[in-house]
């Protein structure tokens, strides 16, 4: 039995927070543990966007596949950036924070997915690797951050057009 057969009510949840944070994620039920696709959100997180992002972006998005396993909830969603897909050696480079499979490394350790959460904190998650991700292309910073744009503003002044001439931040880290 699938999961979300056996759980409708987490499902409902499940899509109910998706569709709130990333309504262009669209679920099918087609893979063995279902799946959401599609675009990411632009800007998902709970402080002002940068006044140049639309600028920085020129109508970048990032496409996402979003796959659960058998094992969810207690298990977590594996995250592909669908477009930008990074490269291999960007799979072998940690500063990326992609594995070598291709998925993104959103966990610093598996205990920090207990089952409690939700799919969709996630794809915030991933939005904030995406700006990151084209920082790092961009030049401007040489490792991602630790925390992650979701969980900070420290990059959110690079991200701008103008942003290539800028300085890489004392802040940044690698993690992930």
């Amino acid at each position: 039995m699938r999961w979300f057969d056996a759980e409708p009510a987490r499902l409902a949840a499940e899509q109910a927070a998706m569709a709130a944070v990333a309504p262009e994620l669209v679920w099918s039920d087609g893979s063995p543990g279902g799946c959401w696709e599609g675009l990411a959100p632009v800007w998902p997180f709970p402080r002002p966007r940068p006044p140049r992002l639309d600028a920085f972006l020129a109508g970048r998005r990032l496409r996402l596949g979003v796959l659960c396993s058998q094992a969810h909830p207690m298990a977590a969603p594996t995250l592909w950036p669908l477009d930008p897909e990074p490269g291999i050696a960007q799979r072998t480079v940690h500063d990326w924070h992609v594995n070598g499979d291709g998925s993104l490394c959103l966990l610093q350790t598996a205990a920090a997915w207990t089952g409690a959460e939700l799919a969709a904190e996630l794809v915030v998650k991933a939005t904030g690797w995406f700006l990151e991700f084209l920082l790092m292309q961009a030049g401007v910073v040489q490792a991602m951050t630790t925390g992650g744009i979701a969980n900070s503003d420290q990059l959110d002044h690079l991200l701008n057009p103008e942003a290539s001439s800028s300085p890489e931040d004392p802040e940044a880290g690698s993690a992930g």
